[in-house]
C-alpha cells in the first residue's frame, strides 16, 4: 500500500522495505511486520490504524494517499529530510556504488553527453543511475510538495 513511497525512499536515501516481499494472504502478516521492523530497527510506516496501534513508537501512521503528502506527514514529523541522494537501488534497496567506465558504456539508456555527471551502479539488479533532468524533476517535486 506504500509502495511509491518505499521507492521515493530509497532515492531519498532511506533504508526501506516493502511489505510487497511477504506472500499474499499470510495471516500472520501484521505479526510479520512488526517482528521485522522490530529485528532491524525500523520504523514501520503503514496506513492501517489498527497495525499503527499495535506497533506503538515502532509504527507510524501515514494518512495522504498522495506520494507527495506522505513524503510531506513524514519531513514534517522529523522522520526524514526530503532530498534526493542517490546512495540506494529504488528497485531493491541494494546500497549504490560510483559506476564504473564500463558499466556506463554498456547501459544503453545512458545518456550520450555524459558531461558533469556522476553516476552510480547497483551491484544486484546491475541498473544505473545519475541525477540527470528527471532526478532533478523529481527533487523539485519532492520540495515544492513541503
Amino acid at each position: 500500500m506504500l509502495g511509491t513511497l518505499c521507492r521515493y525512499l530509497r532515492f531519498m536515501g532511506y533504508d526501506a522495505l516493502s511489505a510487497n516481499s511477504l506472500s499474499e494472504g499470510n495471516r500472520r502478516e501484521d505479526t510479520l511486520l512488526l517482528a521485522s521492523a522490530a529485528r532491524s530497527g525500523r520504523i514501520l510506516l503503514t496506513r492501517d490504524r489498527e497495525l499503527a496501534r499495535r506497533g506503538g513508537d515502532c509504527a507510524v501512521l501515514v494518512a495522504g494517499d498522495d506520494v507527495l503528502a506522505q513524503i510531506r506527514e513524514l519531513a514534517d514529523r522529523g522522520l526524514i529530510i526530503p532530498e534526493i541522494r542517490l546512495t540506494r537501488c529504488s528497485l531493491c534497496n541494494g546500497i549504490l556504488r560510483p559506476a564504473a567506465e564500463g558499466e556506463i558504456a554498456t547501459a544503453d539508456y545512458a545518456p550520450r553527453n555524459r558531461k558533469g555527471l556522476r553516476f552510480y551502479w547497483c551491484r544486484t539488479c546491475r541498473k544505473l543511475y545519475w541525477l540527470g533532468s528527471h532526478g532533478e524533476n523529481l527533487e523539485k517535486r519532492i520540495k515544492g510538495g513541503l
